[in-house]
């Protein structure tokens, strides 16, 4: 590693934390005063707001707004390299623009190697304890208000219930159907199902049960207390606020296949699209380093203060391209693969754009 490297490399990661530091803890800031009267109406102490929460949200946007904090801290890093004519110096010294872009690149793939492990398995986990103190004193109570849910339990079972009380676990009007090489074997109908977490089994206090033979024979029994044990449990009844991320990229990818099993394909979006992002992410990090580089390498009449709100205001783009993917994928309008890499293929195509056509 050549002594140039070192030297951007070191200022790289020094600013990179400075502008992480900054930044999350304004988002902090703000956060904290539009939830202070939660906080005091539910008499929470300063040990779970700030261990509890503010810990675990700091580490949340952490990761959320790491791309975006390396492009600023790029921005204001080369802005401040041109300012001083530090960037004239190095290339006119022989050194081509590539070679004073490589450790810009270097430090980015590190950062990005390192933020898709910790939004691929860590920070996950922390966010478990910011979602469950929102929902516990944040969000008013969860109610099931979903209507006529239809569900594949297994390959041969299907489910449907017209409405579900998730606070005492009970469903109503719900039928159960075995369905084999596209023949309709059996059928439970009953007005009531319930929960028993005793025994860990649903249990219909009345039920019919219907019986089709193979040549079209019906037979009806009527009854009452049975058991039916459905690889489903209240579970999925419960609240699903930002369960994306809670869950790990190996527990994301186990969701998606367990929701398709069960056919709910329209209710992924959101699951695909926060995979999908995890992967996107270390490479929005490489793009946005060198977009940071191409446009804040020139020393400029406007100064060093101008690059630097270009800067931002290239950021908040990026941002809302990537909240209007979420919303997009949540809708179902468009492929989620598509709608988290399309922030990155056009802030590529820009960055590819602009690295072949400003003077270096």
């Amino acid at each position: 590693m050549k002594i140039l490297d070192k030297y951007i490399l070191k200022k790289f990661f020094k600013t990179f934390f400075f502008v992480v530091l900054t930044l999350n803890v304004i988002v902090c800031v703000i956060d904290y005063t539009e939830k202070s009267d939660d906080f005091i109406k539910n008499n929470l102490s300063f040990n779970e707001i700030f261990f509890d929460y503010y810990v675990n949200l700091f580490v949340h946007w952490v990761s959320t707004l790491s791309p975006i904090s390396v492009f600023i801290a790029v921005v204001f890093l080369t802005a401040r390299l041109a300012s001083h004519s530090e960037v004239i110096a190095i290339l006119t010294n022989g050194i081509s623009f590539r070679r004073f872009l490589s450790p810009f690149l270097m430090g980015a793939t590190l950062l990005g190697g390192l933020t898709f492990l910790l939004i691929g398995w860590v920070i996950p986990k922390a966010s478990r304890d910011k979602v469950e103190f929102e929902v516990a004193y944040l969000k008013p109570p969860f109610y099931f208000n979903e209507r006529d849910i239809h569900m594949r339990v297994d390959d041969s079972t299907y489910m449907y219930m017209e409405s579900y009380n998730n606070r005492i676990d009970r469903g109503y009007r719900s039928t159960i159907e075995t369905i084999r090489d596209n023949r309709l074997y059996k059928k439970i109908s009953g007005p009531r199902i319930e929960w028993d977490s005793a025994k860990q089994l649903w249990r219909m206090d009345k039920y019919d049960l219907y019986t089709f033979g193979s040549n079209g024979e019906e037979t009806m029994v009527s009854g009452k207390n049975m058991e039916v044990d459905l690889h489903v449990n209240p579970k999925y009844f419960d609240n699903k606020y930002k369960l994306e991320e809670t869950l790990t990229i190996p527990e994301l990818n186990d969701y998606i296949k367990q929701e398709k099993l069960r056919g709910n394909v329209a209710g992924i979006g959101v699951y695909m699209n926060a995979k999908h992002e995890r992967y996107a992410y270390p490479f929005a990090i490489i793009i946005l380093t060198a977009l940071g580089v191409i446009v804040s390498a020139r020393k400029t009449r406007q100064g060093s203060g101008f690059l630097i709100a270009m800067g931002f205001v290239l950021a908040f783009v990026y941002i809302l391209l990537v909240i209007m993917g979420r919303s997009i994928a949540q809708a179902g309008s468009l492929d989620p693969m598509l709608t988290a890499w399309l922030p990155n293929m056009l802030f590529f195509g820009i960055t590819s754009i602009l690295y072949y056509t400003l003077p270096k």
